[in-house]
């Protein structure tokens, strides 16, 4: 379609977008579980027994929220971009695992499994030109 044909050119502005609204709501999210605490940090950090990892509950959790509100950060301004998403990669496959663990099935698991394939995606691509990174 004519009226979408030069948009590619505008790839570097696209990711740029998806930086920014991808690193607010990680922030977002990211920054009351930070802030939560030893308890809130245990409670998040033992959702990787669904993934076989029973020790250091506290730890896994406390690094979870860390990603989470420092990898938004890190997202939104395009430095160690790709190290994050691989981060916050691995943070989304275990939120899903532990969904599907706790028997929410698909419906639960699925806002984890979206932003897993999008950080997985964003892995490959980088973030573009507009980025503390400029690849």
């Amino acid at each position: 379609m004519t009226l979408f044909s030069n948009l590619g050119n505008y790839r570097n502005f696209g990711l740029l977008i998806i930086r920014i609204g991808l690193g607010i709501m990680f922030i977002y999210h990211g920054y009351p579980l930070l802030g939560g605490g030893v308890k809130t940090w245990e409670a998040i950090g033992s959702s990787t027994k669904y993934v076989g990892i029973h020790f250091w509950p506290v730890v896994w959790g406390l690094l979870a929220a860390t990603t989470e509100t420092f990898g938004g950060f890190l997202v939104i301004i395009g430095l160690a971009f790709r190290p994050v998403c691989l981060l916050l990669l691995i943070t989304l496959v275990v939120a899903a695992f532990s969904h599907f663990g706790k028997g929410e099935g698909m419906d639960g698991a699925a806002h984890a499994i979206e932003d897993a394939v999008m950080f997985a995606g964003l892995l490959f691509l980088g973030p573009g030109r507009y980025s503390v990174d400029k690849k």
